[in-house]
């Protein structure tokens, strides 16, 4: 018993020690960016909010964050809705080919970033979607469709499916039963999905960088540019900003799974 718990402990100190090595550097960035100086400077020699005005206010920093906050709500919107509709075509259903479908919609969480963007950027070209909005959300969609897919579809295992045929019997139109019986039940994990769908479009770089245009620009791509190529404090600002957006969103949706299990 002894030899559990003394067991136990140490990895539970183990597991305190990676998750600082991991968090820690991270966490520096915050400080940086409340600096007073014109360069990187840690700790701080003063303190000011100098690079948040500039990141509001500099046409390059506050374009791109609009840029990925449009692209993140229209990519939201779209696989929100093909994310569903796969999950409730694919769960709870056997049939020929099912695993292999299965696997291409998880594909992108596989295949490392650097040959989707590759792949992509090879068919954009021929395309014409390079630099273009709609080049953007198609990628980032099909970057974001396998967390809805994948929330929705854990959802609808706790889903029982005499509910929609006792509201058909009663002469329920499939649109109002998904609507009164269906979508209520599985709400906690099509938001999950959601919320998921728009971290993994605000935050995407590498796909990003391969159809960039001068002219249309993500915040991550700005910031790529702005470590390689510059020696600008701003980007400690913008990575706070980026920080303290996905942490809210990821912490928002690791509540509502919480929720949803606990429901």
């Amino acid at each position: 018993m002894r030899t559990g718990r003394g067991l136990r402990a140490v990895l539970i100190a183990l597991g305190v020690l990676i998750g600082a090595w991991l968090v820690v550097p991270t966490l520096i960035v915050v400080p940086i960016s409340f600096s007073g100086e014109d360069s990187f400077a840690f700790p701080p020699r003063s303190w000011g909010l100098q690079h948040y005005a500039t990141f509001f206010t500099e046409s390059s920093w506050l374009t791109a964050l609009l840029v990925s906050v449009q692209l993140a709500l229209i990519v939201t919107a779209v696989a929100t809705v093909l994310g569903t509709m796969a999950a409730f075509a694919l769960a709870g259903r056997k049939f020929v080919g099912k695993g292999a479908i299965d696997g291409l919609f998880m594909a992108p969480l596989i295949v490392p970033g650097i040959v989707v963007a590759v792949a992509m950027y090879a068919a954009f070209l021929g395309w014409g979607l390079i630099g273009t909005p709609a080049g953007f959300i198609t990628a980032h969609t099909v970057l974001a469709l396998p967390f809805v897919t994948v929330n929705v579809t854990a959802a609808l295992a706790g889903f029982d499916r005499v509910l929609e045929r006792a509201s058909a019997s009663l002469g329920a139109s499939p649109w109002t039963t998904f609507w009164s019986v269906t979508f209520p039940l599985i709400r906690p994990g099509v938001l999950a999905g959601a919320l998921f769908a728009f971290v993994t479009s605000f935050d995407e770089v590498v796909v990003s960088l391969f159809i960039q245009s001068p002219t249309l620009q993500t915040l991550p791509v700005r910031m790529f540019t702005s470590v390689t190529n510059e020696v600008d404090p701003t980007i400690a600002a913008a990575s706070t900003v980026v920080l303290v957006v996905s942490t809210a969103l990821l912490g928002l949706a690791t509540m509502t799974r919480r929720n949803r299990g606990a429901a």
